[in-house]
């Protein structure tokens, strides 16, 4: 017998400001920063990528793409 596992998605979780502030604090500590965009890409989806998009004058596939794993998304 296969078992079938469905991919667990952190932004489906984050419902509410301290899920966001704890989950960001716990990634951070980690001190990984491919981790650290992972984590900042699910908080983006789960407070509306395309929101956040438009309130940063970006288009929503350049979110993404500054956000995936391949992106290189700028801090200043």
């Amino acid at each position: 017998m296969t078992t079938k596992f469905k991919r667990f998605d952190f932004a489906a979780h984050l419902t509410d400001e301290d899920d966001i502030a704890n989950y960001l604090e716990a990634v951070v500590a980690e001190g990984d920063p491919a981790l650290t965009i992972a984590a900042l890409s699910d908080i983006a989806r789960a407070r509306n990528m395309s929101k956040l998009a438009r309130d940063a004058k970006l288009t929503r596939e350049g979110l993404y793409r500054a956000m995936s794993p391949e992106g290189n998304p700028s801090f200043a």
